[in-house]
């Protein structure tokens, strides 16, 4: 069987370097710069047009780690998704994606009379706030209440007259030191509260998935996937 060839935007970024890490030594993937299987781009917002237009030209699957990307780029994702299989996830990790599906059944059962808030950490030179992972996971809880994240959403309380409105989910976002990634969703209910917690403790493990993502995806028609595609979910 022939190697997976995944073609890395970035592969001198974080995530670049954690994939070529996690890809040395196994014969099953090969990095390349020119003819590929996959392309991965965990790059920046501003080059999400050109990139996609490469995988659409080359009529190759594109997986899409970058975070903070606003509505032009839902769009832009959207219309590469009709022509090449799109696989968007602004967070790798296996256990994550796992996470995402167990939110989005505890939002269906509890309803709007558990308040759910959403609490993440992350490094100090991370720039964008929520992380993409946590405003992933408040889309998970939306679907499972059947809302619009958009409508029902609060970020960066400060000062008074603050009450939260029924139904709305919280944000919360910390910075410092080397934290990979911590994501806590806190469903608080009448005298108890269920907590869904995950611990990043090293890049290598958005690697892997990346991987996983990227095997998935290799030879899959024009659609848009996600992570949760990936574990059968």
């Amino acid at each position: 069987m022939s190697p997976l060839r995944l073609a890395l935007f970035a592969p001198a970024g974080r995530m670049g370097r954690a994939i070529v890490d996690a890809a040395t030594g196994d014969d099953a993937i090969e990095i390349v710069t020119g003819e590929a299987d996959v392309l991965v781009d965990f790059s920046a917002p501003a080059a999400l047009q050109a990139n996609l237009a490469r995988a659409k030209v080359e009529r190759v699957p594109i997986l899409i780690g970058t975070t903070g990307l606003d509505r032009t780029a839902d769009t832009e994702i959207a219309e590469a998704a009709r022509d090449i299989a799109v696989l968007r996830a602004a967070n790798t990790s296996l256990g994550v994606a796992l996470m995402g599906d167990l939110v989005e059944r505890a939002a269906r059962v509890f309803g709007p009379d558990w308040d759910i808030e959403i609490v993440e950490m992350h490094h100090r030179l991370k720039a964008d706030a929520p992380s993409g992972t946590a405003l992933a996971l408040g889309e998970a809880a939306a679907r499972g209440r059947g809302i619009e994240l958009a409508d029902h959403s609060e970020r960066g309380r400060d000062g008074t007259g603050l009450a939260r409105g029924k139904g709305d989910i919280g944000f919360a976002s910390l910075r410092g030191g080397t934290v990979a990634g911590d994501h806590d969703v806190i469903f608080a209910g009448p005298e108890e509260r269920l907590i869904l917690s995950h611990r990043a403790e090293s890049r290598a493990i958005f690697a892997r998935g990346a991987i996983a993502a990227a095997r998935f995806l290799k030879g899959k028609p024009a659609g848009l996937y996600s992570m949760k595609d990936v574990i059968g979910a």
